[in-house]
C-alpha cells in the first residue's frame, strides 16, 4: 500500500512535470481562484480555490482523496516561484501595500471604516462589531478570516507600518438625492394620498346585494381602513380622517370607527389587498427591470405561548413575514407574500418572480444566499432575466441537473467583482424594509392572524402609494392604475 507522504510525493513530481510541460495557469485575481488546464482533457479547466484554512480542487482526485492535488501542488510551485512570497501570507503584503497608500483607507468613525477596492472604483466596507471585525468584500464573504481590506485597516489603525499615511477621518459617504422633488413630494403626500386611493380602489369591482340593510361600500371600507392604516391613528382618533373624506367627497359617508376592524377580519379581503398590492406598483412599470427579493419581520401585539413563572421563560411576541420583491430604482413593492416567523424565505421566491414578470420586463434579480437554488436560478431564467445570488460556501460547481446552476457558479467564483456590482443592487430591498417600518411601524395592532396578515399588506399598499407620490415629482410618473374587472371574478365577492 502507498503511503500518504510518498502520494504526495508523486503528485508533486507531477505538479512539476505539468509546469515542465507548459501547463496553462490562469489567477484570477478577484478572490483567490485559479484555473488549471486538465491533462487528460485539453482545453478544460480545474478550478483551484485557496480558502481560510485549505486548499481545494474540483478534480477527482483531491474529491475521492481530500489530498492536495497535482493541480494545487502546481499552483503553488508556480506562485511561489513568480512572487517570492507564500501565497499564505499575500493577503498581509497587499494588505500592507493598500495602507501605506494615501487616501486608499477612509475613517468613517471608529467602528467603520471605507477601503477602496484595487480591482474597481467602489468601497468596501470595514466594521468592527461585537462578534469581530468584517468587510463586504467578496474574499470575506466567501472565506471569512482576514481578508487584505481587514488587514489594511488594521495596520492604518494601530499605524504599524513605516510609511507615512495621511489620514482621512470623519468623512461622510453621501447619495446624490433630488432634494427638490423630494420636498414637493413630502409636501404634497398627505393631500396625493386620498387622491390615489381613491383611483386606485376603482378597479374594485362592488359585490352584488340582493337583500336586507344597503351595507357600506366595498370601496369606502377599504377607502377608511388603508387610510386608518396610512395615519397609523387608533381607530377612533381616525374617525375625523373619515369626515374629512366625506367633506372632500372622497366617501359618501362616515363609517362607523370599527370598520377597519371588521374589514380586516374578513378573510376574502386578503386575496383584494394583494391585488391592490400590484396594481399600486403599475405606474413605475416603465422605470424597473431589476428587481431584489427578501423578507422581514412585523411583530404582533399578541404573545405566543410560554412556561411561565416555573420556567423562568418571559413572553415572546410573535412575528409575521413579510417577503417581498421590489424595484431596486423606485423601491416599489410588485409582490408580496405573508407567512409565519418560522416559513423559509427560499419557496417563495419563485411565484415573487412569476407574478412580477406578469406585469414588468425582469432583467435582473437578486437575492442572498438563503435563496441559492437550483430551481430559483432556472425560474428567473425562463423569464428571461438574470439571478445574482450568492453562493454558500459549502457549494459546488455540480450541475446535479442543471446547467445554468454550474454556469453561475462559474460565474460567480471568475468574475466576483462583477457579480458584487449587480448583487449590491439588493441593498435596496433592505431600504424598502426600513422605510416601510419607519413610516408605518413594524408593529400590527390587529389581535388574529387573519387581521394581522391584512393589515400588514394595507402597509405595503399604502407605502407604494407614497412611493408613486415620489415618482410623481421626481420621473414625471402618471399615476395611471389599470383597472382588471375580469381577473377580480376570482374573488367571489
Amino acid at each position: 500500500m502507498v503511503s500518504i507522504n510518498e502520494m504526495e510525493t508523486l503528485r508533486l513530481l507531477k505538479a512539476k512535470a505539468m509546469l515542465e510541460r507548459g501547463a496553462s495557469i490562469k489567477y484570477i485575481l478577484v478572490s483567490n481562484v485559479f484555473h488549471v488546464e486538465s491533462e487528460s482533457k485539453p482545453g478544460t479547466y480545474h478550478v483551484v480555490r485557496h480558502g481560510k484554512k485549505d486548499w481545494s480542487c474540483d478534480c477527482p482526485d483531491h474529491l475521492k482523496n481530500n489530498l492536495k492535488c497535482k493541480h494545487i501542488l502546481a499552483v503553488i510551485l508556480i506562485s511561489e516561484e513568480l512572487t517570492g512570497v507564500n501565497i499564505d501570507n499575500r493577503r498581509e503584503t497587499r494588505g500592507k501595500a493598500i495602507a501605506t497608500q494615501c487616501g486608499q483607507v477612509i475613517k468613517v468613525n471608529d467602528e467603520l471604516y471605507k477601503v477602496k477596492s484595487q480591482s474597481s472604483n467602489r468601497y468596501y466596507e470595514v466594521k468592527s462589531t461585537k462578534d469581530g471585525v468584517t468587510c463586504t468584500c467578496p474574499d470575506y464573504i466567501r472565506w471569512g478570516g482576514l481578508c487584505k481590506h481587514i488587514i489594511a485597516t488594521a495596520y492604518y489603525h494601530e499605524g504599524e507600518i513605516g510609511t507615512t499615511v495621511n489620514p482621512i477621518s470623519d468623512i461622510r459617504i453621501t447619495y446624490t438625492q433630488n432634494w427638490k422633488a423630494y420636498n414637493e413630494a413630502q409636501k404634497e403626500e398627505q393631500a396625493l394620498f386620498t387622491s390615489l386611493l381613491k383611483d386606485l380602489l376603482e378597479s374594485i369591482p362592488e359585490p352584488e346585494q340582493r337583500m336586507g340593510r344597503p351595507r357600506i361600500p366595498l370601496r369606502e371600507s377599504l377607502f377608511c381602513s388603508i387610510q386608518k392604516v396610512y395615519s397609523q391613528l387608533s381607530s377612533r382618533r381616525a374617525y375625523g380622517l373619515f369626515e374629512d373624506a366625506v367633506g372632500k367627497g372622497y366617501i359618501d359617508h362616515a363609517p362607523s370607527f370599527n370598520i377597519p376592524s371588521n374589514l380586516f377580519n374578513n378573510p376574502e379581503i386578503t386575496p383584494i389587498l394583494h391585488h391592490l398590492v400590484t396594481l399600486s406598483a403599475l405606474p413605475v412599470a416603465n422605470l424597473e427591470t431589476d428587481f431584489a427579493v427578501d423578507s422581514t419581520g412585523f411583530r404582533c401585539t399578541t404573545f405566543g405561548a410560554y412556561y411561565g413563572d416555573k420556567y423562568a421563560k418571559k413572553r415572546e411576541h410573535q412575528w409575521l413575514k413579510a417577503h417581498l420583491i421590489t424595484g431596486t430604482r423606485t423601491n416599489i413593492v410588485t409582490s408580496v407574500r405573508i407567512t409565519g416567523e418560522g416559513n423559509g424565505d427560499s419557496p417563495q421566491f419563485k411565484s415573487l418572480v412569476e407574478e412580477t414578470a406578469d406585469n414588468f420586463i425582469v432583467r435582473e434579480v437578486s437575492a442572498d444566499m438563503a435563496y441559492s437554488s437550483r430551481n430559483n436560478l432556472e425560474t428567473v431564467d425562463k423569464i428571461g432575466g438574470l439571478a445574482y445570488i450568492p453562493f454558500k460556501s459549502n457549494a459546488t460547481g455540480n450541475a446535479s441537473g442543471s446547467r445554468l446552476w454550474k454556469k453561475a457558479y462559474h460565474y460567480f467564483q471568475l468574475n466576483r467583482d462583477e457579480f458584487m456590482e449587480h448583487y449590491h443592487k439588493r441593498s435596496n430591498i433592505e431600504a424598502t424594509n426600513a422605510a416601510i417600518k419607519r413610516k408605518f411601524g413594524e408593529t400590527l395592532k390587529s389581535k388574529n392572524s387573519t387581521a394581522q396578515v391584512n393589515e400588514l399588506l394595507a402597509k405595503i399598499v399604502a407605502y407604494n402609494l407614497t412611493v408613486v407620490i415620489h415618482e410623481m415629482y421626481k420621473n414625471n410618473v402618471v399615476p395611471y392604475f389599470i383597472q382588471d374587472i375580469e381577473r377580480m371574478s376570482i374573488y367571489n365577492l
